[in-house]
Formats: C-alpha cells, structure tokens, sequence
C-alpha cells in the first residue's frame, strides 16, 4: 500500500523537497501558506482581493512532472519595463483561474492536470489573510514579506484575523503515515501553519510519525545562532515536547569560500549540529550531507533528502 505524507511549508525550501519526494512511490499532500505579499504575488494579492498565489505556483511547478521548455516558461517574469513587470506566467494563470473558478479548490485541480502532478496541493486557506511577527522588543510587523526584510529577531508569529482553514488538511492529517516540516524560513513558511490552533489538535492527534528538514544555514535576525537543536525548540513550543520525531541535518562542513560568501553577502552563518543536545531533546537525528551547491547557490540536495526522508518512513513502518 501507498503512504500518505502530508509536508508543510511554503516558498523554495518546500519547492526543493517537493522535486526529490515526487519520485518515490507515496502520495504527496503538500500544504502551503498563502500569507505572502511581496513581488509579484502582492502586487496581484492587492489587484484582485485574492490570497497569495505565488508559493503555491512554486510548489505546483516543483511538483509537475513537464519538460524544461515548458518549466521555463512557467517561470518566466516580464520585464521591468512592462505593465506586467516582475509576474511570472505560472502566478498569472493561477490567478486568472481564480478569477475564473472562484477559488482554490476548482483552480488548481485544472494546473494539476495542465502540470500532469500526481500529489495533492491544498492551500492553508481560501481567504486574503496576512502574517503578523511579534519581536523581541514588543514591536508588531504587519507582513509576510516585512517580517523577512525586517531581519529582527521575532518571538511569536500569529494572522491579522481568524480564518476559516482548508477542511481537506484534516482529512489529508488524519490519513498520514508521516508529517514533514519543510525547511525554508521557520517564521513566514513553517510557523504559520503550526501557530494555529486546530492544525496542532489535528498533528498531535494523528497516528503518524512527525519530522523536519532542518535549514542548511540561519537566517538573519529571525534566527540568528540556531543550532540544530535551537530548531528544535522552536516546533516543541508549539507541538509540545514530544510533537517531533525527527529530524533530518546537515553533518558536512561547507567550504571556506560559501561560508564567507553567505556571512557577507547574506547575514548567514551555517546551521550547527549540536548532537549531544539534540539528544537530550529526544528527538531521533538523521544526519547526512543534505547540501549541493546549484549556479553558485546552496540547496537542500533534493534526492538524496527524499531518500532519507523514505527510508525513515519505510523503517517507522515496517
């Protein structure tokens, strides 16, 4: 039989996994955010009174089973002289077909067969709702994109508004054999599915096993010194102390040259593995080089993440 894993997250990190998991024999749900409001998704956000379109078209491209030709296009942007400066194609269509059908669940249905994409992709809602971050100092952020320019340590994120949430998550929740929090930023791409109240009742009710991809590197401000373990603190604030399984880290050392690369040109600092800690939080570690390094640009390793994140789940079940 077929396991179900549902992944939750948003943006590229979640777009990284999703390319390595669709070639393993499960059945995908991905679940992802629709609170952002830069670039092109904002702009199209305050044009049509529609939730965020953009991470979910990365996730549905990521998991499209299309040739490159086809994928270019898709991603195409306009250029910055035009009316339609910086929208790609794929955010384009998703939200003419949301003008057409009305919402999500009967839009992208219609790019799943266009994509030919075998999983599930279910947005955390069907209404316009934004992120607000709380930082350390008491000041308020009103934005998904705001709070990621603001690089300023935040201490709790939570909606402008109560919302109603995508039934289909839990029933995609209930029928899971395995729970994954995608890497990519911890407060604008994880957080915002797990602060809500009814998604922890449904995660710690569910039979299956729960695990993260922890991020290759910090992220400035947001979490600025995080080690593996201090990762690990953050999903136990809110799923509680046995809410995660496992996690899966990075354990090679980058070279010289893409550590001072990140630290000057982005503000961060390699993710350290602390074992010893990560132990004491009982949280079972699978460690691996998890990174590649694609045009310059440090990634998750697709494959071989997904190879151990379907090992994990083939061992936790058999």
């Amino acid at each position: 039989m077929v396991k179900n894993v549902v992944i939750f997250g948003g943006g590229s990190g979640l777009s990284q996994l999703l390319k390595g998991l669709k070639l393993f024999p499960i059945n995908v749900t991905a679940v992802v955010s629709v609170a952002d409001n830069g670039r092109s998704t904002g702009a199209l956000r305050k044009e049509f009174d529609i939730p965020a379109v953009g991470d979910i078209s990365k996730v549905l491209l990521a998991m499209a089973n299309t040739d490159a030709d086809n994928t270019e296009l898709l991603n195409y942007r306009f250029k910055k002289n035009s009316k339609l400066s910086e929208h790609s194609i794929k955010n384009l269509l998703l939200t003419a077909l949301l003008d057409i059908k009305g919402d999500f669940a009967h839009a992208i249905p219609i790019l799943c067969k266009l994509f030919n994409i075998q999983g599930t992709v279910l947005p955390l809602t069907e209404e316009p709702v934004d992120l607000i971050g709380k930082t350390d100092l008491g000041e308020y952020i009103i934005g998904e994109s705001q709070i990621t320019e603001a690089k300023t340590k935040i201490d709790e994120i939570f909606y402008d508004k109560k919302f109603t949430i995508n039934p289909e998550i839990f029933k995609a929740i209930a029928k899971a054999d395995l729970i994954i929090f995608s890497c990519g930023s911890v407060y604008t791409s994880v957080m915002p599915h797990i602060v809500l109240k009814e998604i922890q009742d449904a995660i710690n009710a569910s039979h299956a096993k729960t695990l993260y991809v922890c991020n290759l590197v910090t992220q400035p401000g947001e979490t600025d010194n995080y080690k593996v373990s201090d990762h690990i603190k953050v999903f136990q604030k809110y799923l509680g102390k046995d809410g995660l399984d496992a996690i899966i880290a990075n354990n090679s050392k980058m070279s010289a040259y893409l550590v001072k690369k990140y630290a000057s040109e982005e503000q961060k600092d390699p993710v350290v593995l602390d074992k010893k800690a990560v132990e004491k939080l009982g949280v079972k570690l699978i460690e691996d080089k998890i990174y590649k390094v694609e045009d310059n640009v440090l990634r998750h390793d697709s494959l071989k993440t997904a190879y151990l994140i379907f090992s994990y789940l083939m061992d936790e079940l058999s």
